[in-house]
């Protein structure tokens, strides 16, 4: 009897210790038949290898249990070289499993996501992983619709070391979703991944990352983002969205993404030791943005930030009274110690989205007059190398605020609420590109110690604030340079970062139709093309489909392009990633066709066209865009419009969901000249107040018998466009009611504008619009 016990023993041991040992073993698979066989069969251990090459419309779906110390693991042969392409997505459920190698590019998602821990809502993965991969302007055909490139479910998943780029298309690159048990107190990392630039969309639902939802916002999340670099990923006002509780983002740089970092729903965050870098170019460059409560803000260093309100470098928000989950929820109990702001503009703002103001237009339920308390901002440093007349902007009261021991130089220039702050003279010095640090005397001021601040143990370096604890982010110089340029520590290891700095371009000159064509068609991306003869006879289209400058080849005389197309037809018409200039043309119709327009539909990615020294006459409509076309920059400079039905019409989004057919539109040193209607029509409907678009400049321009057939009398339509400037223009003799309603409330402004005999020019303060909420 103890024999047989001791044998069934030694077999129950024996089980045991092949269960955590497993023999690994390399199952090579050329096709997407041998991959779900491979898959069906795998056990702890295993290795699925996918032959090199393009896998077309494969959904690949990656179920299997490993352990601990054996994941099942599924590769590509050669990183790089197994190209996921088509009609493709891949979802993973089960336990301990790796994903490494894999290239999404040239195609899209058939499904909800393109990477998706989940295979469907009872199958959740769980310690998996996914690692070394590309996805690459993996876009639907529409902007409108919408998916995830990743979508995070379970527990305790990695994604790591990862290029992600170019998502132009409706929805958050990556989310985090908590709906159930099974994906609370997840864990999940997100580390170490290269986020190439995303355009902007042109309306909200564009996050880089969001985590969560607003009707999971108070669920436990505890997802790590760390050590990532965010480059230009401008789609919308927010980079990263927290819409959940104990997240923390440590070590992240952002450089010049057009956006911030916002503690949109949730509470408790962490937010430590992460580098914002700004560009003097644009206003639109944020920082953290804050709502909601226990937060911690520490070590964080901003550099060149120029944006404003929503986007400024610190916004802590007002919240709304008794909030619903998607709304505000008041700032409260929330700690921000020892950050640097470097040549930052107006780097505080408090009370921000405060509406009182509004409530006779507004409901109750969207007036944000609940303004931070139990907050402490303690121990901070700003600098300006010239004065900033506003370092700080309180849009409400500040008397929730504790300010501690916190310290500007500001080169001796008064401002509101200095209080706030004590004014040292001290210097920088340069550690680095856009890495600046403080001189000596700065240890010599005093730090304030607050409650738990003795948990603040190291600067953004990673040096210990025990011997030598100082005010700001940088507390010493470092042993190690941080090398943010060095942007190889991030992503897979086989992906090289492209340079973005311009290509010497090609120069293609051209004298007829048929090399014009051809040129188009062959050329390069950057390149130009020159026209040397006088004159061009289009019966068709120009498709542009890269970025290419088409140009006259004498700057004194401009050549002709006379298009007689069919009705409704465009000139050129505009596809996705499509860039123009012209430059030195006369463009001519025949009063039925459209100089510009993008595709009517399949407009995956967005547009940008630019017109120098030219001239656009005879045309149905100048500009026409679709629904769901989308263009970063539009731009008319020292042009003449003329003779045309329509001018510029960029007024098809009207789900009034906070969406607009493009982001910037410049007209500068033109001249319209007998526009029937729809001269400048630029819409974005609906109650979104965190839209933070479009943009508008109306400067030095002629408008001259424009207008007859404009059906609500209005020249310039502009109606809830965010940012409109009209300056120094002339309008004359066009026979309307106005020459522009602006928004009062946003940022519309007017000056030094000549009206003759063509109505009035007003400011309308609150615009009844729908809300999305």
């Amino acid at each position: 009897m103890i024999k047989k016990n001791f044998f069934l023993v030694s077999i129950v041991l024996f089980l045991l210790s092949c269960g955590e040992n497993a023999v690994d073993s390399e199952i090579y698979v050329k096709d997407i038949a041998a991959l779900n066989a491979a898959i069906a069969q795998a056990g702890p251990g295993d290795d699925i290898v996918m032959a090199n090459g393009d896998w077309k419309d494969v959904e690949i779906r990656f179920k299997g249990f490993g352990n601990e110390k054996h994941p099942i693991s599924l590769r590509a042969e050669t990183p790089g070289k197994v190209r996921i392409t088509g009609k493709s997505d891949l979802k993973l459920g089960g336990e301990y499993l790796v994903v490494s190698g894999l290239y999404f590019t040239e195609g899209a998602s058939p499904s909800g996501a393109v990477i998706e821990f989940a295979i469907n809502k009872d199958s959740l993965a769980n310690h998996a992983r996914v690692t070394n991969c590309v996805i690459l302007d993996y876009n639907k055909a529409q902007r409108n619709q919408t998916d995830l490139w990743v979508q995070l479910k379970g527990r305790h998943n990695e994604v790591d070391h990862c290029y992600i780029a170019g998502k132009s298309n409706r929805g958050p690159t990556i989310r985090v979703d908590l709906e159930g048990n099974k994906s609370i107190k997840n864990y999940h990392k997100i580390t170490n991944n290269y986020f190439g630039p995303r355009p902007p969309k042109g309306g909200p639902s564009a996050e880089t990352i969001q985590l969560g939802n607003s009707f999971t916002s108070m669920a436990p999340s505890y997802t790590l983002v760390a050590d990532n670099f965010f480059d230009r990923c401008n789609g919308e006002v927010e980079v990263i969205s927290s819409k959940s509780n104990f997240n923390e983002f440590r070590n992240n740089v952002f450089y010049k993404s057009e956006g911030s970092l916002v503690t949109r729903h949730g509470n408790y965050c962490i937010v430590d030791g992460n580098y914002f870098i700004g560009d003097s170019h644009s206003e639109q460059i944020g920082g953290i943005r804050l709502i909601g409560t226990g937060h911690w803000v520490t070590n964080n260093y901003f550099y060149n930030l120029k944006g404003k309100v929503f986007r400024s470098p610190l916004a802590v928000m007002n919240g709304i009274p008794k909030s619903p989950l998607n709304r505000y929820i008041q700032v409260t109990d929330v700690v921000v110690a020892h950050n640097s702001w470097i040549n930052c503009t107006s780097p505080w703002q408090f009370g921000v989205g405060s509406n009182v103001d509004q409530k006779d237009v507004l409901p109750a339920s969207e007036i944000r007059s609940e303004r931070p308390i139990r907050t402490i901002v303690a121990n901070n440093l700003i600098y300006n190398e010239e004065q900033d007349q506003y370092p700080i902007i309180a849009h409400d009261s500040l008397d929730g605020i504790s300010f501690k021991n916190n310290f500007i130089n500001n080169q001796k220039g008064d401002f509101e609420h200095d209080e706030v702050f004590s004014q040292k003279d001290f210097t920088l010095s340069i550690l680095e590109d856009n890495i600046l640090i403080p001189s000596n005397e700065v240890s010599s001021f005093e730090v304030y110690q607050g409650f738990e601040f003795e948990q603040i143990t190291a600067d953004i370096f990673g040096s210990s604030r025990k011997a030598t604890n100082s005010i700001g982010a940088i507390s010493g110089t470092p042993a190690v340079k941080p090398n943010l340029a060095d942007v190889s520590k991030y992503g897979p290891d086989w992906y090289p970062v492209k340079s973005t700095e311009k290509e010497e371009s090609k120069i293609h000159s051209v004298k007829t139709v048929a090399s014009l064509e051809k040129a188009i068609q062959e050329a390069e991306n950057g390149d130009e093309i020159v026209l040397t003869a006088e004159r061009y006879a289009l019966e068709s289209s120009l498709k542009i489909d890269k970025k290419l400058t088409i140009r006259s080849a004498d700057g004194a005389e401009k050549v002709l392009i006379q298009f007689t197309g069919a009705s409704k037809v465009p000139a050129f018409e505009m596809h996705p990633k499509g860039e123009l200039t012209l430059q030195g043309i006369h463009l001519k119709g025949t009063k039925r066709e459209y100089a510009f327009a993008p595709l009517k539909a399949n407009m995956s990615s967005r547009y940008n066209l630019t017109v120098l020294d030219s001239e656009i006459t005879d045309f149905d409509y100048v500009l026409k865009a679709y629904k769901y076309s989308f263009s970063e920059y539009i731009k008319f400079k020292s042009t003449l419009i003329k003779n045309c039905t329509n001018g510029l019409e960029l007024s098809e989004e009207t789900d009034d969901r906070g969406e607009y057919n493009a982001e910037n539109l410049w007209v500068e040193h033109c001249k319209f000249e007998n526009i029937n209607k729809n001269v400048i029509d630029y819409y974005r409907g609906g109650y979104d107040e965190s839209t933070v678009g479009g943009n508008l400049i109306v400067t030095h321009s002629t408008f001259a018998q424009c207008g007859a057939q404009e059906e609500n009398g209005i020249l310039l339509n502009t109606y809830g466009i965010i940012n409109v400037h009209l300056s120094e223009n002339v309008f004359q003799d066009n026979p309307v009611k106005l020459v522009a309603r602006l928004w009062g409330a946003k940022n519309n402004t007017y000056a030094n504008n000549e009206i003759k005999n063509s109505g009035a020019l007003i400011v309308q303060e609150n615009l009844p619009l729908k809300l999305l909420y």
